[in-house]
């Protein structure tokens, strides 16, 4: 068996999600478990070198993970041959100069989503990848999280007949940044460093509903600055000038017929629920309800006659009517399965899916949410049809 490295410059590891997701449960995981096995019966093993603008930092996160580069010079790292794949999880504001120059240098490309502030810098990414003739990949993790994996089973297998409507609840109550210190940067609420929680969000939103439901078809979109005043990392006042709620409906091109989406999210709100993302689907057959790791379903003929009695308390208990989705086999972390994924496109040329071309869908998404806020109307969504939207 051969085992090969594959060089990885990784810019924006000291973030969180970056430091937590991509390296430490994603790329210090496969480097644990010997790398990636390929079809040739090899593997490949990240050698990754961190990036950032403070060295120190960068150092102490390396030491503690037993990784041995670190570089502040990204010029430097790109002009590396060595260093075949270049990955981006740093600010939304910065991610579409930082892609536009790995591109340039002819690495193959991973990053989080979104892919760009607006549909026209995507497509442009997504168009100059093909023309130099890279291989590139967008975070979208949602879709390999066990609770979705489970209710797409579901409905790849008929579970609810015609699917009728899907309700999505997202959202936690994010610290104003004073006591206690905020759970999130504070760019991610000024609009003018790329937050938004619509930007943020409605790219996970995009190929969530495409690759579970249907192609999502039109939009209408809410959403508002529920606090206008926040604290930032140096205890500075700051305005909130981004969005930190949408409350969205899409209408979904299903196999059976329209279904109508509704999704809140927020940054706002306490949660009362079983998990920071819950999804439920109701069908003409039967319902599920899942979160990041369980789903439970309801069956038609588990379904209880409702009768609607307010003046007496209420007989029923509804949570007992629902049942458990086994789990089939382990599932692992949502960011390291699609990372060894990407690995093997690179590698092996195997299939990825989640290239830039549906990274700009997110975007374009997220334009068209935006558009009707300001307008106060449906907006439709057109379809970007495969190798459109990269071909000019």
């Amino acid at each position: 068996m051969t085992t090969r490295p594959i060089g990885i410059v990784m810019n924006g590891v000291t973030g969180r999600m970056g430091l937590n997701q991509h390296l430490i449960r994603s790329i210090v995981a496969i480097r644990q478990q010997g790398g990636v096995p390929l079809p040739d019966g090899g593997r490949v093993v990240p050698d990754p070198i961190l990036v950032g603008r403070n060295e120190a930092k960068l150092w102490d996160v390396a030491r503690a993970h037993g990784i041995e580069r670190v570089s502040i010079d990204l010029d430097a790292c790109l002009a590396n041959p060595a260093d075949s794949v270049y990955f981006d999880a740093t600010l939304t504001s910065l991610r579409a100069d930082n892609v536009r120059r790995a591109i340039a240098a002819g690495k193959h490309v991973y990053c989080e989503k979104p892919l760009a502030g607006t549909l026209a810098e995507a497509l442009d990414l997504a168009r100059r990848a093909e023309q130099r003739g890279v291989k590139h990949g967008v975070v979208q993790d949602k879709l390999f999280l066990p609770g979705v994996r489970k209710l797409k089973r579901l409905v790849d297998r008929g579970f609810f007949g015609r699917i009728l409507s899907v309700r999505g609840e997202f959202g936690y109550w994010v610290f104003e940044g004073d006591d206690p210190p905020a759970q999130r940067p504070s760019w991610n609420y000024r609009t003018e460093d790329g937050g938004g929680i619509v930007v943020d969000m409605f790219a996970h939103w995009r190929y969530l509903l495409d690759h579970t439901f249907g192609a999502v078809k039109a939009v209408q979109c809410t959403a508002t600055t529920h606090i206008p005043e926040r604290v930032d990392e140096r205890g500075r006042r700051y305005a909130a000038t981004a969005d930190d709620a949408a409350y969205a409906t899409f209408v979904l091109a299903g196999p059976d017929g329209d279904i109508v989406a509704q999704f809140n999210s927020s940054w706002a709100v306490r949660v009362y629920r079983d998990d920071l993302l819950q999804v439920q689907v109701d069908g003409t057959a039967g319902s599920a309800v899942a979160g990041l790791r369980e789903c439970r379903t309801q069956r038609r003929s588990q379904t209880p006659r409702a009768v609607w009695t307010p003046d007496v308390p209420s007989a029923v208990d509804y949570y007992a009517q629902w049942q458990d989705v086994p789990d089939e086999g382990w599932l692992d972390n949502a960011f390291k399965v699609e990372w060894e994924m990407f690995l093997r496109h690179v590698a092996a040329d195997e299939p990825f899916p989640h290239d830039f071309c549906e990274g700009a869908k997110g975007a374009q998404l997220a334009e068209l949410a935006l558009q009707s806020w300001r307008e106060r109307r449906w907006i439709d969504v057109p379809d970007l049809a495969p190798g459109r939207e990269v071909g000019g």
